[in-house]
């Protein structure tokens, strides 16, 4: 699946790592001892430190930049929850059910509306390059119901279905969350 992200969303995306790379600019020397990210990182991390005004700007920037291009975030998400009480990890999942939902709306209403532009009736089996990914990756999500739900929606356009559909992937999201968590610490035996 190719997926299209527009510059406002990558500039929001942009902007939830900066707030990582902000909050990791504020850890003390303790913090960093046990922090899990690269020595690149803890470096980048102790410099920010001495700086103030435009430069610190700039160098959380930077630094925000080395977090997206390094392993994935989880670890540092998990580290700053249990080390300094951050939301970040929650705000990103909430993002993420958003973002799905709104593709898996979006397809819909293409579909929907192709179909009406040829004539056909438009039926809840519609091909879709969305959900095969999601439906891999999130285990709990039950592709029957999110069509169902979907086709409601796009015929009615009654929120009613768009919250539901919100709180199926946001469940899903958060089962797989809590899923890798109790496999994480068994994967570093």
């Amino acid at each position: 699946m190719d997926e299209i992200i527009s510059r406002s969303e990558q500039k929001r995306r942009f902007k939830r790592s900066e707030d990582v790379a902000q909050e990791l600019a504020e850890l003390t020397d303790k913090d960093l001892k046990v922090f899990p990210g690269e020595s690149e990182v803890k470096e980048e991390i102790k410099t920010i430190r001495g700086l103030s005004g435009g430069a610190r700007k700039r160098q959380v920037k930077h630094l925000a930049k080395l977090l997206r291009q390094g392993p994935s975030m989880d670890a540092i998400y998990d580290f700053l929850s249990k080390r300094k009480g951050s939301q970040l990890k929650v705000k990103t999942q909430m993002h993420e059910a958003e973002h799905l939902r709104d593709a898996m709306i979006n397809e819909a209403m293409a579909d929907y509306q192709y179909c009406r532009s040829i004539q056909i009736e438009w039926e809840p089996d519609w091909k879709s390059e969305v959900f095969g990914p999601a439906v891999a990756k999130y285990q709990g999500l039950d592709e029957d119901a999110l069509r169902k739900t979907i086709y409601q929606y796009v015929k009615s356009h009654n929120k009613l279905y768009y919250r539901e559909l919100f709180r199926m992937v946001k469940s899903a999201i958060d089962q797989f969350e809590m899923e890798r968590r109790i496999t994480a610490p068994a994967e570093g035996l």
